[in-house]
C-alpha cells in the first residue's frame, strides 16, 4: 500500500521573535513566562525557556564528551497559545502594528503593545 506524502505546512505569519518575553495562556504550563529561545515560522511553533519540560534519554558518547542519563529540556510550544508580555504595563498583551515615517519618505513597521501604545520592538 502506498504512503500518502503529507503537504508541508504553509508558513505562519508569527508576531513573536526571539529574545521576547511571554506568558503562556493554555497548557500543561499555564501562566508561566519565559523568555523566546527559538521562532519557527515553517510549524508556527516557539522554544520557551522552562516552558514544557520533557525529559530526554540520551546515550553516553565519550568521543565527543556526552554523559549519559536522563536530561531535562524544553521542548516546543504553540505561537497560538503564548502572548507577548509588554516591557511597559508589565501585563500579557496582542500585539499591534503602526507604521511610522522615516527619513527619505520611507515608512518602517513596528511592534505596539495593544494595551498601553508602548513599542515592543528594541531599537
Amino acid at each position: 500500500m502506498a504512503k500518502a506524502h503529507k503537504k508541508p505546512a504553509e508558513p505562519v505569519r508569527i508576531d513573536i521573535k526571539k529574545e521576547d518575553t511571554v506568558k503562556v495562556m493554555t497548557g500543561r504550563d499555564k501562566g508561566k513566562t519565559g523568555r523566546v529561545l527559538r521562532v519557527d515560522r515553517e510549524t508556527g511553533r516557539i522554544l520557551v525557556e522552562h516552558v514544557m519540560m520533557i525529559k530526554r534519554h540520551t546515550r553516553p558518547n565519550p568521543s565527543k564528551q556526552i554523559k549519559g542519563g536522563i536530561a531535562e529540556r524544553e521542548s516546543t510550544i504553540a505561537a497560538s497559545n503564548v502572548l507577548v508580555v509588554c516591557p511597559g504595563c508589565n501585563k500579557a498583551a496582542r500585539v499591534a502594528h503602526h507604521i511610522d515615517p522615516i527619513a527619505g519618505g520611507k515608512t518602517r513597521r513596528s511592534r505596539v503593545c495593544r494595551k498601553c501604545g508602548q513599542t515592543l520592538d528594541k531599537k
